[in-house]
């Protein structure tokens, strides 16, 4: 495996990383017209984000966006997503780790990133509860169970904000940061 510059892909490989967000994240990314977009057009005028994309045999096997913010000092992990065959093999925290090398490279003080939890059974201890009645106590109690948000936890991020029925009645966004 190997780490590129998503800049350097591509038609094909472009198509490919977009496929993977139809694939992965289908509630956010339904159709492969707008994942392309995702990948082709959106990022096109940040000049100081960063797409970067895991590769085995010139083949898309995952990917990773980076979005500055706040002049530099902060920055978002917007997307990160890894194909099917290839979870649990460290592509994601290859493509983490790498993003995160470059965001303190460039001078960021914090990273961060937003995860839902929007599946109709839920998959966090957040979905389908009154997170307004003893939000403190939820975070502290935060079960992730099997949403990326064990992942996320893993990597050295915290919970640092939640933003309840933001995808529908008891489908939670969860934020998560870390210092750099």
């Amino acid at each position: 495996m190997k780490i590129v510059n998503m800049s350097t892909l591509n038609e094909k490989q472009q198509i490919q990383a977009a496929q993977i967000l139809v694939d992965e994240l289908p509630i956010w990314m339904p159709t492969l017209e707008k994942a392309t977009y995702e990948v082709t057009k959106r990022w096109s005028g940040e000049t100081d984000s960063v797409l970067i994309a895991a590769l085995n045999n010139d083949e898309v096997i995952g990917w990773c966006g980076l979005l500055s913010q706040n002049s530099g000092r902060v920055y978002e992990v917007h997307p990160l997503a890894v194909r099917n065959d290839w979870q649990r093999r460290g592509i994601g925290s290859a493509l983490l780790n790498e993003v995160t090398n470059i965001a303190r490279e460039k001078g960021g003080l914090t990273l961060h990133l937003g995860a839902s939890d929007e599946k109709a059974s839920g998959e966090t201890s957040f979905a389908n509860v009154d997170l307004f009645d003893d939000l403190p106590r939820r975070i502290n109690e935060f079960d992730p169970g099997t949403h990326q948000a064990a992942f996320y936890l893993k990597h050295g991020f915290k919970i640092i904000g939640v933003m309840p029925d933001q995808n529908g009645m008891g489908k939670p966004s969860i934020f998560f940061g870390k210092h750099l």
